[in-house]
């Protein structure tokens, strides 16, 4: 039996679904149910039933969960252990993040850490938040710059940093780059371009959500799954977008960034931060970045 065939069993068990499942752990579901299946032809049990529409626990799954739940918890905490006591002889910090803390945060943040811990070598993934909180929980980051999700794996501690501002990227020669600022009833008639729902659901949603709060429907004319790309595209004049505010800092010629209006009852977290590692270890390295970035979080906000 081995940890990974039962961390892909757990998180199965916890979807009932194996495309989002093996979504969360980075993984085709073809390999997710062969997996699976080898854990169950290892323990000679059927452990999910699976039909062409749901997938559910049998008895025998029902049992495992909980044991497979606090053995996987017990062999994390004590590779954690582990790497932990290596820590600081090897003064190696492994960072995540995704486009926006890359950008925005994360040189503010190791430019004030580095000043402190000039010893330390500092290691950063850029990525999206479905395949760097797997790398997380595999011991390969020891912290990650996320979007939180909506259910988060209990072996992770989630602390929320801010809310990024968002802004309208335009074609410079767009009648609306002149204006210096911009409601969404202004840009209701424009088409947009939205990130991939299915790569950047935060991104996706902040669109559709804004629209909503105004009372007003986007018109989606083309979907994107890189910032750059939207950028680039906005830029050809195929649309316009609405961005986080850190994009303004890509060097796009022809693309002009206008702040925008938010209405006074668009949801709050559209475009939330925070920074995500694993829960009861012990990381004098990441503890020291952490504490620097409780220190420093409102400037950081301002500034990102």
């Amino acid at each position: 039996m081995e940890l990974h065939h039962l961390r892909c069993f757990i998180v199965a068990a916890e979807e009932l679904h194996f495309g989002r499942a093996a979504q969360r752990l980075d993984m085709l579901p073809s390999a997710l149910g062969r997996y699976v299946r080898l854990l169950e032809d290892d323990l000679g049990v059927k452990l999910l039933t699976r039909t062409t529409r749901n997938v559910a626990l049998t008895r025998d799954g029902e049992r495992l969960l909980d044991d497979a739940r606090a053995l996987l918890d017990q062999a994390d905490q004590l590779a954690a252990r582990f790497r932990a006591a290596g820590r600081i002889a090897s003064a190696r910090l492994r960072v995540g993040a995704i486009d926006s803390a890359a950008a925005g945060l994360l040189p503010l943040l190791l430019h004030d850490f580095r000043n402190a811990h000039a010893d330390v070598a500092v290691e950063i993934v850029e990525d999206k938040t479905v395949r760097l909180l797997p790398r997380l929980l595999s011991g390969r980051l020891d912290i990650a710059f996320v979007r939180p999700p909506t259910h988060a794996d209990k072996r992770i501690e989630m602390r929320p940093l801010f809310n990024e501002t968002a802004v309208v990227a335009l074609a410079v020669g767009h009648p609306l780059a002149r204006r210096k600022r911009l409601t969404v009833a202004d840009i209701t008639a424009e088409p947009l371009i939205v990130p991939d729902r299915r790569q950047r659901p935060h991104s996706h949603d902040l669109t559709i959500k804004l629209f909503a709060a105004a009372g007003q429907k986007p018109r989606i004319a083309q979907t994107a799954e890189e910032k750059q790309t939207i950028v680039n595209l906005v830029a050809a004049h195929i649309g316009i977008a609405i961005v986080p505010r850190w994009t303004a800092r890509m060097a796009t010629q022809g693309v002009r960034y206008v702040p925008l209006l938010v209405p006074s009852n668009a949801p709050a977290d559209n475009l939330p931060l925070a920074a995500a590692w694993l829960k009861a270890t012990r990381d004098p390295v990441r503890d020291s970045l952490l504490d620097l970035l409780d220190t420093s979080l409102e400037r950081y906000a301002r500034e990102a």
